[in-house]
C-alpha cells in the first residue's frame, strides 16, 4: 500500500534520462532522479553531516574486483555528496563501501497516466450548473 500524500512533480517528457529535480515536500528537500528511465527519490540530506546530497555528482564507481583488476560500474546510480564525497546508491539509498551500514532515506516514485480533473454537474430547471 502506498503511504503518504500523492505529489505530482511533472510529466515524463519534462524529465529526461540522467536528469534530476530537487523539490520541497512537507518541509523536506527531496531529490528525484531519472536513472535509465526509472525514477528514484532520496532525501536531500547527507546522513554524514547534513550536506545537500542531491546537489552532488551522479556517476558510477569502482566495484570490488581481483588483484590488478579495476572494474567500473553502476554508471548513473551513484550520488556523491558535494561536501565530503560520500557515495550512495540512488536506487537503494545504501552507502557504497562503508564498514558500518549507513543509508539515505528513499521515497517511492511512480509514473501514472494523466487523469482528468472532474467536477459535479447538475441540471437545475433547464440550467446546466457546474460545482467546482
Amino acid at each position: 500500500m502506498t503511504k503518504g500524500k500523492r505529489h505530482v512533480i511533472c510529466t515524463v517528457e519534462e524529465f529526461p534520462e540522467g536528469s534530476r529535480k530537487i523539490v520541497q515536500i512537507g518541509g523536506r528537500s527531496i531529490g528525484i532522479f531519472n536513472v535509465v528511465g526509472q525514477f528514484y527519490a532520496v532525501r536531500n540530506r547527507c546522513p554524514h553531516q547534513g550536506g545537500p546530497l542531491c546537489q552532488g555528482t551522479v556517476s558510477g564507481t569502482m566495484l570490488p574486483s581481483g588483484p590488478k583488476k579495476y572494474v567500473y560500474g553502476l554508471e548513473g546510480r551513484i550520488l556523491r555528496c558535494p561536501w565530503h564525497s560520500w557515495e550512495f546508491d540512488i536506487t537503494t539509498g545504501q552507502m557504497v563501501f562503508v564498514p558500518e551500514p549507513m543509508r539515505v532515506k528513499t521515497y517511492r516514485v511512480t509514473v501514472e497516466p494523466p487523469s482528468l480533473e472532474t467536477y459535479a454537474v447538475a441540471v437545475e430547471e433547464s440550467m446546466v450548473v457546474l460545482y467546482a
